[in-house]
């Protein structure tokens, strides 16, 4: 099993989840957060005076895969979330070792 997280822009989650449920993903937890990369932050104007954003919003989702799914979840993420500038995002693709679904005591394939 590996677990995908994908750091996206915030207006493309609803593709990529409606993409993530075409290829089989039944499941994922969605959190708001903040930060940069290479795209560093921007310059605002409120009531006339400039700032600084440093951290910028974004969506991580958290989704777990069996092995054999992970390249189309990875593909369904990249075809969608992609918008060809800069502060698309990143995938992480890290190996699990256990699942335990907690209601049931159900473990690993059968508690994704």
């Amino acid at each position: 099993m590996k677990k995908i997280e994908a750091i996206i822009k915030p207006f493309k989650l609803d593709d990529v989840r409606e993409a993530l449920a075409e290829v089989g993903v039944n499941g994922m937890t969605v959190s708001e957060v903040k930060g940069f990369g290479r795209q560093k932050g921007h310059t605002e104007l409120y009531r006339g005076a400039e700032y600084m954003v440093d951290f910028l919003p974004k969506v991580k989702l958290e989704l777990i895969v069996q092995d054999d799914d992970l390249e189309r979840c990875i593909d369904a993420i990249m075809q969608t979330a992609q918008t060809g500038k800069i502060g698309d995002g990143k995938i992480f693709v890290t190996d699990v070792q256990r699942v335990i679904r907690i209601r049931t005591g159900e473990e690993n394939e059968e508690a994704i």
